[in-house]
C-alpha cells in the first residue's frame, strides 16, 4: 500500500498547527476611548495600568490546625512551600487633560500622524484612523515625555501644534 507518504505529511501537518500558550496583548486592541468634555468644557482621559505580578516562593496551609473546644493545638496546622503571586506593581489610574473627542475629527488625525512622522514617530501611511500603527506612535511620543499613554494628552497636542496655546499662561 502506498499510505506511508500521505500519513507522513499529515503527521507533519499535524506537528505544525500545534497549539500555542494564548498571551495577553499589553496594550488594548482597538482604538483608545475619546475624552468626554466635563461641566468646565474640559476633557479627561483615563489611563488604567493593571497590575505586574511574580510568582515567588511562600508557604501554603494544606491542612487546618485542629483546635479543641477549650482553646488547645490538638494538631498544628500543615503547610507546604509552593509558587505564590506577590504584587510588583499595584493597578493603576491615570488622568490627564485630552482633547475632547469631538475635536477627534479624521483631519486632526491626519495632522496627528503628519507631525509624528515629521519627527520621525509615525511610519505608517497618514488614513486619518486613529489606528494601532497611530496609537502606538503617540505612545512612544508621549512615553518619551514622561506619559506612557496611547490617549492622546492636550500637552502632546499643543506641543505637535495641534492645539492652541493659551497665551495668558505663557
Amino acid at each position: 500500500m502506498k499510505w506511508t507518504a500521505p500519513l507522513s505529511a499529515l503527521a507533519l501537518l499535524a506537528a505544525c498547527t500545534a497549539s500555542q500558550p494564548v498571551t495577553r496583548a499589553a496594550t488594548p486592541i482597538g482604538p483608545p476611548p475619546m475624552a468626554e468634555p466635563d461641566r468646565d468644557g474640559r476633557c479627561w482621559a483615563r489611563e488604567i495600568t493593571p497590575a505586574v505580578y511574580e510568582q515567588v516562593m511562600g508557604e501554603v496551609q494544606v491542612v487546618q490546625a485542629e483546635i479543641a473546644e477549650d482553646g488547645t493545638v490538638i494538631r498544628p496546622p500543615i503547610y507546604r512551600k509552593a509558587p505564590v503571586p506577590r504584587v510588583v506593581t499595584p493597578r493603576g489610574e491615570m488622568r490627564f487633560e485630552a482633547p475632547c473627542g469631538y475635536q477627534m475629527t479624521p483631519d486632526f488625525v491626519a495632522s496627528t500622524q503628519r507631525a509624528l512622522a515629521a519627527r520621525g514617530y509615525f511610519h505608517g501611511n497618514v488614513t486619518g484612523q486613529l489606528d494601532a500603527p497611530t496609537t502606538a506612535a503617540i505612545r512612544k511620543f508621549q512615553n518619551e515625555r514622561g506619559l506612557d499613554s496611547g490617549q492622546m494628552s492636550l500637552e502632546t497636542a499643543r506641543s505637535l501644534g495641534l492645539v492652541a496655546v493659551d497665551r495668558s499662561s505663557l
